[in-house]
């Protein structure tokens, strides 16, 4: 087996780890380990990545589920719109995206540069919720759900999951949290089962007849990202989450700047 590959792997199961820490962000980097150290053009990376966040959430969010931290209702809420939203995008906006954007006699700004400099941008958001504390637990006077609130906010995710490949559990949880009175362990379960029905919907989405995928690199990597998964949940019995959290915030915030320096400076 080739370094890269061994190399890529590795990352896989850090990706897996991260989630079955904290509940969100590892699958950020799926896109990044998928492009840049295993070589996949960014486009079909995103494939990949919704079905690699998809597949290891499942895992991850049934073992939330044995501790009784999954609020079901709430998977349908927010849900439903997701799934709406992640599947059009990942159907018709996606492939409808022209090759070339912007062009000038200096610069051309290609499709694929664009959706790696936008899934930068994600990844700085993603970093700042979590570098910034989230509360442990929520106070009972936020009691009435916003359901138009909800509805839109489920579209918004699964617009920017769908486009970028990450699962938007960086998006889900504050929503669960403020827009839902969720607890933040019930979230991070919760969130769990939102993220694997939207990405697995916005994979099935992006399936074409001419498409081809390499099954053999695709569902090695979604391997070592579930034993992540699995060491990760059993980590998180001895590792404080929040403090994790915010030096994993750092890292990403540092990967989202490289990506934008990388793709259109270097």
């Amino acid at each position: 087996m080739e370094i890269k590959l061994l190399i890529g792997y590795l990352f896989a199961t850090i990706v897996g780890i991260t989630l079955g820490l904290i509940g969100s962000g590892g699958s950020i980097l799926s896109v990044p380990i998928l492009v840049y150290i295993l070589g996949v053009e960014p486009i079909l990376a995103t494939a990949y990545s919704l079905f690699i966040v998809g597949t290891t959430a499942i895992f991850g969010g049934v073992q939330k589920a044995k501790q009784n931290l999954v609020d079901y209702k709430k998977v349908l809420l927010f849900g439903i719109p997701t799934l709406l939203s992640v599947f059009v995008t990942r159907r018709i906006i996606v492939p409808n995206i022209p090759e070339i954007l912007f062009s000038t006699s200096v610069f051309t700004l290609h499709k694929s540069v664009f959706i790696m400099v936008v899934f930068a941008i994600v990844m700085i958001m993603a970093s700042v919720r979590m570098i910034k504390p989230m509360p442990t637990e929520i106070k009972e006077e936020y009691q009435k759900l916003n359901y138009r609130k909800i509805f839109f906010q489920g579209i918004l995710i699964g617009l920017i999951a769908g486009f970028v490949g990450a699962g938007g559990g960086f998006l889900i949880i504050p929503a669960l949290l403020f827009l839902a009175n969720t607890p933040m362990k019930k979230a991070v379960g919760t969130s769990l089962f939102i993220v694997a029905a939207q990405s697995l919907i916005g994979f099935i989405g992006d399936l074409r007849s001419d498409q081809i995928l390499d099954w053999n690199l695709l569902l090695t990597f979604t391997a070592c990202s579930i034993l992540g998964v699995f060491i990760g949940s059993f980590l998180s019995k001895k590792i404080d989450g929040n403090k994790l959290k915010t030096s994993f915030g750092w890292f990403v915030l540092a990967m989202g700047v490289y990506i934008i320096t990388k793709e259109l400076f270097l």
